[in-house]
């Protein structure tokens, strides 16, 4: 099993930054890559960035792109989402997620193709 613990929500304002951290622990050589979607209140959980364990590619959802970066640390096992020029719109739990299957591209947005799950921070961006 693997575990995911985020860290690093909060309120900050419009136009501000926030890093969010994800540790990974438990049978972490069998990631394949790991991913951020968030979840607003009454709306689907959104995909927002997916990073490859193999060779540190990455993928962004068409909202965050040019404003998030996510990123690695292979020695701590963890997983970084850099958030800059923050928006109302991007106030939203955020989940961090795992999995040990490779997919292509197009596939990395999709939430049933990640089989390990934190338990989220909340951010809020007030305007």
């Amino acid at each position: 099993q693997v575990q995911l613990v985020e860290s690093g929500g909060g309120l900050v304002q419009t136009g501000g930054s926030l890093r969010l951290s994800c540790a990974a622990s438990g049978r972490t050589l069998s990631i394949y890559r790991m991913g951020w979607f968030r979840q607003a209140p009454g709306k689907e959980r959104e995909f927002v960035a997916a990073i490859s364990w193999s060779d540190n590619s990455t993928y962004y959802g068409d909202s965050v792109k040019d404003r998030f970066t996510v990123s690695r640390d292979n020695a701590k096992n963890t997983v970084y989402l850099q958030m800059n020029s923050l928006k109302p719109e991007d106030t939203a739990v955020y989940y961090c997620a795992a999995s040990k299957i490779p997919v292509s591209r197009v596939a990395l947005p999709t939430l049933r193709t990640y089989e390990h799950w934190g338990h989220g921070t909340q951010i809020t961006v007030s305007s």
